[in-house]
């Protein structure tokens, strides 16, 4: 394995050569990363999930203050779930409201803009009409599903947290579905479990100083599946990033 060197010109280390190895897989890992919304019914063992959040946790998080708390469900206790979860979307949806809010009233319009064009890419990959309201409230309780995957995680910060936290939940959460990604897992963050959050409360005995951040389903992806493979767009560095004091 060839390690990146680097070298010193006019008192500047300057990269001499980007050999191969940990970058290119790194960055083959991140690259081919993507939510996964159709899974094969092939079993996760437990060692393997074990030893996703083991790496995982060595996100960074503020004063070392690790607010993340997992809950991992597979077999029966997932399907419990998933029963309940099922039963509230298909006949309770309006008695349910999120524990938050993940966007605002009015979303901006360059973030509508985006999030339009993935809901015409998502729903055309299944041939679903986007005013088709029936087939995709549908296709939207496959969530509750966890799209079929053998493992369903639901994480839980503790209420009293603050923004600077949930930004350290993130880095764990991305820690998890790369080093799932690196052992050939695949996965699918899912902010749509926290508007069933009092029927997940009861069935994983959450205690009430705790919020539920998300879920996640996890398992080997369908590679037949064309909604494995939307190939959605990224905007370029460019189009976000501002470089001061770099010229000369």
């Amino acid at each position: 394995m060839n390690s990146v060197h680097y070298q010193q010109e006019d008192g500047h280390a300057v990269r001499a050569s980007v050999t191969d190895s940990v970058a290119e897989v790194v960055d083959s890992v991140m690259r081919g990363r993507a939510a996964v919304r159709r899974f094969l019914d092939r079993p996760v063992d437990r060692r393997v999930v074990t030893d996703i959040l083991d790496v995982a946790r060595s996100a960074p998080s503020n004063s070392n203050t690790q607010p993340w708390r997992v809950h991992a469900l597979a077999g029966q206790a997932k399907d419990a779930l998933c029963a309940a979860l099922g039963d509230a979307h298909a006949n309770r949806p309006e008695a349910h409201t999120p524990c938050y809010k993940h966007f605002p009233d009015v979303l901006g319009e360059r973030y509508a803009a985006r999030q339009a064009a993935f809901g015409a890419i998502y729903y055309g990959s299944l041939g679903i009409d986007f005013d088709d309201t029936a087939r995709r409230n549908i296709q939207t309780a496959q969530n509750f599903k966890f799209f079929g995957a053998p493992v369903g995680l639901i994480f839980t910060i503790d209420s009293s947290l603050e923004r600077g936290s949930w930004i350290d939940y993130g880095m764990f959460l991305q820690n998890i579905m790369l080093a799932a990604k690196a052992r050939g897992l695949d996965t699918c963050p899912q902010i749509s479990f926290v508007k069933y959050h009092e029927i997940i409360r009861q069935h994983l005995s959450i205690t009430p100083y705790e919020t539920i951040v998300c879920g996640m389903s996890m398992g080997y992806a369908d590679p037949s599946a064309r909604i494995n493979a939307l190939g959605l767009p990224r905007e370029p560095v460019t189009a976000f990033t501002s470089f001061l004091g770099f010229d000369g």
